[in-house]
């Protein structure tokens, strides 16, 4: 379980190419960029509210190549939550994957309590390879939620990491007993903020 602190950690994952990095670029900076530049790793921090207080949303962009496994697994074994991005317009980048979040599954020991979400980037494309459908299918045998971005469009993007917070913020409702919460939950709950792991 991760250290707890102020910091929310968000952790963006997929295949070399995708738009990893233009997400969030687009989501911290408002910026889109239509070279590609492959990432080893960089963290982004944007301050967000959390039930009514302040803590740091930290974004951390990893690389889409396979040669840093260390790296991955501790990005894993910090992460709150997760994005696990591929292109519409590859399939391979789809089940690309499939070891990344069996990796999550293997170091967290379930995906039950930790926001995950598929996402297909670049839907403003026309050469689809991935449909819809077929991506929502996974995002249901994974258990996680699935949306489609384009960075470029910067459509769903914001959306996304509100998404993803909104489903942190489920995950902590659900520790309620019967609809009815002890007083030391709800202090917790008012100390620490919704979108901190408890």
């Amino acid at each position: 379980m991760p250290e707890q602190s102020n910091d929310y950690r968000v952790v963006v994952f997929g295949a070399g190419g995708v738009g990893k990095s233009s997400l969030v670029l687009r989501f911290v900076k408002g910026t889109f960029r239509d070279t590609y530049i492959p990432t080893i790793e960089d963290t982004y921090r944007q301050v967000i509210s959390c039930d009514k207080s302040v803590c740091t949303l930290q974004i951390t962009d990893t690389t889409g190549s396979h040669q840093f496994p260390a790296m991955q697994r501790l990005s894993i074994s910090k992460g709150h939550a997760f994005i696990l991005v591929f292109s519409v317009t590859s399939k391979q980048s789809l089940e690309e994957l499939g070891p990344i979040y069996k990796l999550i599954v293997q170091i967290k020991g379930s995906v039950e309590d930790i926001p995950v979400m598929l996402v297909g980037n670049k839907c403003d494309e026309t050469q689809r390879e991935v449909d819809t459908r077929e991506a929502q299918a996974v995002a249901q045998e994974w258990k996680c939620a699935f949306m489609e971005t384009s960075a470029k469009t910067n459509y769903n993007v914001t959306e996304l990491f509100q998404e993803l917070l909104t489903l942190e913020t489920r995950r902590s409702m659900s520790l309620s007993i019967d609809g009815k919460r002890s007083n030391k939950q709800k202090r917790t709950e008012r100390i620490k903020g919704k979108c901190v792991l408890m």
